[in-house]
């Protein structure tokens, strides 16, 4: 081997553990880990033999502005060397399942389709989207969650509802979520 070749495959994985560290620090931002889900579990969908594994992980994340309401969803995250740095598109398959945990309590006036919760699902263009509405006859909150692209959107889509009950006995004076909407 020539020492031009070595010095040409040394600068390759000086760029290589340059880039690996700057999406390291970057996903472990200030910004990111404020606004994370709790991971719940992950479990296997496809076996590779020398990179991570495609995994179907399960969320919890409370919502910001009602108390009382979490909810809980399973995304397909990529295996791969892709999926390990952050570089795979991830599918737009997600399912949602959203609950009364507590006393529900509005925390100031929301808009119909405000965006509950927001996660990249690829580097640059997809995002998945929790977004809350109310059901103003029936008193009840309405999630959905898609995934959307920059260009084109996906259909693919779930949607959970959230019966405003009493908590407990001391939770008497039901709040009416059409109060709450701008």
């Amino acid at each position: 081997m020539t020492s031009k070749a070595v010095v040409t495959c040394d600068k390759k994985w000086k760029i290589l553990a340059l880039v690996v560290v700057v999406l390291a620090l970057w996903q472990a931002g200030p910004a990111f880990a404020a606004d994370e889900p709790d991971l719940i579990f992950r479990r296997s969908t496809v076996f590779k033999w020398l990179s991570p594994n495609d995994k179907l992980a399960t969320y919890a994340v409370d919502d910001p502005e009602v108390d009382g309401v979490a909810c809980h969803f399973t995304v397909p995250e990529k295996g791969g060397f892709k999926g390990w740095l952050g570089l795979a598109e991830e599918v737009s398959d997600i399912s949602l399942a959203c609950r009364q945990i507590g006393p529900v309590k509005f925390k100031h006036k929301l808009e119909q389709g405000d965006d509950m919760f927001r996660q990249r699902r690829s580097l640059f263009f997809k995002k998945m989207q929790i977004v809350r509405g109310c059901d103003a006859k029936r008193n009840v909150l309405v999630y959905m969650v898609y995934s959307d692209r920059l260009i084109e959107g996906s259909p693919k889509n779930s949607t959970s509802s959230v019966p405003i009950m009493p908590w407990g006995t001391t939770d008497a004076a039901v709040q009416k979520c059409g109060e709450f909407i701008q």
